[in-house]
């Protein structure tokens, strides 16, 4: 008995070949990379308004196992991470900032220092801008709390302290409010940010100037960096 060979059509091959490149990339920004826009200057110096992050949703997945940790690239969210999350005040907005308390900790902050249980912490990240850029004068306070983070919960904070929201005025960051962890830049913009929501005649002048800056206006000593 001879037995037809079916063959698939040109068409229906690209067809296959486009929905499963979609359902790909459909799983790894919701399960494993996401990329993001910094649109203020709260990170201040270590990702500047422009920078184009990649996000790693998988750092935080949950385990059942003390192996899956030692073997996949998962941890627990610790102190000094940079990490996206919903703002907890409007859940539909991404925020990023660092992890500075964890549940658990008192955490205050005195004349800038911030103290864990009582004991100064190292920051090396942190700027503070006021003392040079006076309209930052008493924008965020220079003292806080103390307050007690509570399980499951973190407290975030800009690395540019004086020109940062976080925390310090809408409180603690749920877990399962966090996106993942920020840690690579892949690409770095100067130049204008957005392109013109209104008109088609604005959008396409705003595109045009994108094209037209984009080498000289191109950060491209941040290619790459790595994010900490």
């Amino acid at each position: 008995m001879e037995t037809v060979e079916f063959k698939k059509s040109v068409s229906r091959e690209y067809f296959e070949a486009i929905v499963l490149a979609v359902i790909l990339a459909l799983f790894f920004r919701t399960f494993v990379i996401e990329a993001f826009k910094i649109p203020s200057s709260s990170m201040e110096d270590n990702l500047l308004i422009g920078d184009h992050i990649l996000v790693d949703k998988f750092a935080y997945a949950p385990t059942s196992f003390a192996w899956e940790k030692k073997l996949l690239p998962i941890h627990d969210v610790k102190r000094t991470d940079v990490f996206v999350f919903k703002y907890p005040e409007d859940p539909t907005r991404n925020f990023i900032k660092r992890v500075i308390g964890v549940g658990g900790e008192t955490l205050e902050i005195r004349s800038r220092q911030v103290y864990i249980n009582g004991k100064p912490i190292k920051e090396p990240y942190k700027v503070h801008k006021s003392d040079l850029e006076p309209e930052l004068v008493g924008l965020m306070s220079d003292n806080f709390g103390p307050v007690k983070v509570p399980e499951g919960y973190y407290f975030a904070m800009g690395d540019n302290r004086d020109n940062s929201k976080d925390s310090r005025a809408w409180g603690f960051v749920p877990k399962d409010y966090i996106k993942g962890r920020a840690f690579i830049i892949y690409w770095s913009f100067k130049g204008p940010q957005n392109v013109g929501p209104t008109t088609l005649g604005e959008t396409l002048r705003g595109l045009a100037r994108i094209v037209i800056r984009f080498i000289p206006d191109t950060r491209w000593n941040r290619f790459f960096k790595i994010i900490r």
